[in-house]
Order: C-alpha cells, then structure tokens, then sequence
C-alpha cells in the first residue's frame, strides 16, 4: 500500500495539505496544526502519523527552495497560483527532493487525484505537468551561484529569507551565520528532561520501555538528567510519561534553569511560565520548602501548563494568569530568583517552529522590543536584595539579547553575575566577554537561546 494512504483509509497527504492551508491562512502554527491532526487521528499507525509530520514540517522548512524549484519550471509565478495547488505543488516537490521511499510517479499521480477530489480538474494538468517535469530534470537544477550572489545563494540552499541572513551575517560574522543555517536543518529528537533523584533502576526501566516502543534513545554528554528521543510517536500513551517519570523540555531551557542556581527552599517567580518546562525544573531544585509562582498571560497555556504540573507532581508550583507587564506591588522584593524568559522573536527554534522564519520581519522584532523592556522594568522589583534575574530569550537576535541585558544593567541596580560556574564545563567556553551566554541553533543537539544572569545591588 502507498505511503501516505494506509489501511486507515485516511489520506496522509490531504490531512498534511490541511495543515499547511492552516499554515498559510495564518489560523495556525506550524507545530500547533500538526498536533491537532495527529491528535484528530490518534488511531492512525506510526508510520502513517510520522510521514504527515515530515511531510507537513519538511514542506514549510525547505519551502525557499521548493518554490524556487516550481519557478524553473512554471510560467505562473508562486505567488499567483491557487492556494491549494500552491501547497500541494510545495508538498509534492518536497517529496521529489527530499523522500527518496516515495516513488516518483506515485507522487505526481496522488498530487494529480487531490487536485481532482478538492474540485480542481481543470488544472490537473498543470500540476502534473510541473511535477513530471521536476521528476525529470531534478538532478539538473540550476541553483544560485555562491560566487555571484552569497546571500541568495544561501537563502535557497538553507531556505532563509535574505533579510535574516544579513542580519546575522552582521551581528555573528559569515562563519558563524552559515554555522546557524545548518544547526537549524538538522534533524530534531525529542529532548526530555528526567525527574530529578529518579533511581538507577527506574532509568533502566524506562530506557527498556521507550526502545520496545521503537524509541531510539541517546543520552546527553552534559546533563546527565537529559535524553534525546528519536522516533517517538504517541507521548501521551507512555506508562511513565503519564506518571511523571519525565517531561519534554530542551537541553537549552535546562541550562536556564541551570544558571539560575535555584536552591533548596527558595522563592521563584517564573513570569512567563508558558510552556512551563522551566517551572517544572525550578519546582524540583527548589524542593516542598520553596514555592514556584508561575505566571502567564494566556488562559489557555496555564491550563496545559495545570495539566503538566498535576502529571509532574509539582505541589510546590502556583499557578495565575497575569500580564507580566502589569506591576503587582504584593510581590515587589520577594523573590529568591525570577526567571524572565520573555517574548522573542523565537529565531533559536526555527528548527522545531519552521514557519517562524516566514512570520518574524524586522519590523516585528522592533515592535518586540518596547515590551521586553516593559517587562523587565516591572518585573526586577519581585528580586529581593541579592536574589537573581534570569534573563533568557529563544532567540539569536543583539538588539533581543546582548543590547537589551545591557539595557538592563544601565537602568535598574542590577550587576552582572556571570553563570559559567553553574552550568556544565562544556558550555563555559560559550560565555562572552560581557558575562552572557549566546547558544547557537544545532550546537550540542539544542536550541538557539540566551541566557544572562543578574544579581539585585
């Protein structure tokens, strides 16, 4: 039986066209529209669930490509076309190029029957037309010369706008840029964080129920309480997931947690909890003598957030819903540690997020600025006199990290408190001359993330 059209009888492709109509229209995010399909058709078997999610998310991350492959090959430009044929042409040529288990001509014939069933016969033709002919001449295409024109040669290569290639080639140097580039298409595991204290034999237990499942299962070379999960399908079913054994969270978000040096017994304030992985963690360093007041604006994330803290056992953790722009004088001087993981323009996650790179602009990141500020200005009075502030984005953006935490320091009694010596021996190197930490997309299997650590005067 063809892949993407199983003994379910559900069409993988149309579920996969779906979401990325979903995408475009701008009803949903990239990963948000994958999960609401797989959770619709939980029933589906891995394999099937699997091939829509690489389909769905390898589509929106080598989009620049395919469509500059469609335009060697069509009259009409990208732009112009249908919706629907656009994205079935995007997902069509995304398997000619990058799925080398789906026949080539089962993929011009599938993309040719959708078109017909979703009322599109007369342009049937059109679209096997170009899908034949990429299928024919795909090991010819004519990309950008590096040499003419660097920048738009990689912007196809890596599928990135031109506009975030400049900027990091300014703020990182050329070396370091075409380094991001390829640390965001690489290949994602699921990284999960295990409890903390959980025993050897539970470990051994847990590593032998994942691999039955057919969960390849790699531990990190840093954290020792960090594994990275590939092949997983069907989270929510695992025995151990569902008890709070572990919890999804990324070696990045850990070393936030990290720097903080939360201790036993301590007051933190998290005030943009969602998706609470760094609640969770805080919860368990600061044991049942400490609390975790966990804040978030969205009504929707603090449920999900609720469901996390009742799966984790987290008794320690209180959870509201609050602007973290908005003061709350109660508060002011009473925390141990506040973690500020502020919105960002989220450029360290487009491996995992890929429509990101289409949606942030310069003109949103400058439009983000003037609320990281605000939330910083308010939130410093929760820091008692020698307590932390945390700082951290998922982000590689200067004006979002480095300009903003000196931004910081020049307004509020504040000094720098340089983390190197609470995170791993590994990562210190990573520390820049002004004490902060700028991790790069792919280093280390993590996400891009910036963390800087404060100490009230």
């Amino acid at each position: 039986m063809k892949q993407g059209q199983k003994k379910s009888g559900v069409n993988g492709r149309e579920l996969a066209l779906e979401a990325l109509l979903a995408v475009a229209k701008g009803e949903a995010y990239s990963h948000m529209a994958v999960s609401a399909i797989l959770d619709k058709y939980n029933y589906l078997e891995a394999q099937e669930k699997a091939f829509i999610k690489r389909l769905v998310e390898g589509t929106l991350e080598r989009r620049i490509q395919i469509d500059y492959c469609i335009e060697c090959f069509s009259s009409l430009p990208v732009g112009k076309m249908k919706p629907l044929i656009r994205e079935l042409l995007r997902m069509s040529v995304y398997q000619l190029l990058f799925m080398d288990s789906v026949p080539d001509g089962a993929v011009c014939n599938e993309a040719v029957k959708v078109a017909e069933k979703r009322s599109f016969y007369a342009l049937k033709g059109f679209v096997n037309g170009i899908l034949r002919n990429i299928s024919r001449n795909k090991e010819k295409i004519a990309y950008p010369d590096r040499s003419k024109n660097r920048i738009r040669s990689l912007s196809v290569e890596y599928s990135m706008p031109e506009w975030l290639i400049e900027k990091w080639d300014a703020e990182q140097g050329q070396e370091r840029t075409e380094a991001i580039l390829q640390g965001l298409l690489k290949r994602k595991p699921v990284t999960v964080r295990l409890r903390l204290g959980i025993k050897e034999q539970e470990k051994a237990a847990l590593r032998k129920e994942l691999e039955v499942r057919g969960v390849r299962v790699k531990e990190d070379g840093s954290l020792p309480y960090a594994w990275h999960l590939e092949k997983l399908e069907g989270l929510r079913d695992i025995p151990a997931f569902a008890a709070g054994q572990f919890t999804v969270q990324d070696v990045s978000s850990m070393l936030a947690v990290e720097a903080a040096g939360i201790r036993p017994g301590d007051y933190v304030m998290d005030v943009c909890g969602a998706p609470g992985g760094k609640m969770l963690f805080a919860a368990e360093k600061t044991g049942p003598d400490g609390i975790v007041l966990a804040r978030d604006i969205s009504a929707a994330r603090l449920v999900r957030m609720q469901e996390n803290k009742n799966r984790m056992h987290a008794k320690n953790c209180i959870l509201e819903q609050w602007d973290a722009s908005v003061p709350d004088q109660e508060k002011y001087g009473m925390a141990d540690v506040v973690l500020a993981d502020v919105p960002c323009s989220g450029l360290g996650v487009i491996g995992r997020k890929r429509d990101i790179k289409y949606r942030v602009t310069p003109a949103s990141i400058e439009r983000l600025l003037p609320l990281q500020r605000q939330i910083l200005g308010t939130v410093w009075q929760y820091v008692k006199p020698g307590g932390v502030l945390l700082y951290s984005t998922c982000t590689v953006s200067r004006a979002e990290n480095e300009e903003m935490a000196a931004w910081f320091l020049s307004h509020f009694p504040f000094h720098r408190d340089p983390a190197r010596d609470l995170l791993p021996v590994c990562f210190r190197e990573q520390e820049s001359v002004q004490g902060f930490f700028q991790f790069l997309p792919g280093l280390w299997g993590m996400d891009g993330f910036f963390i800087a650590r404060f100490v009230r005067d």
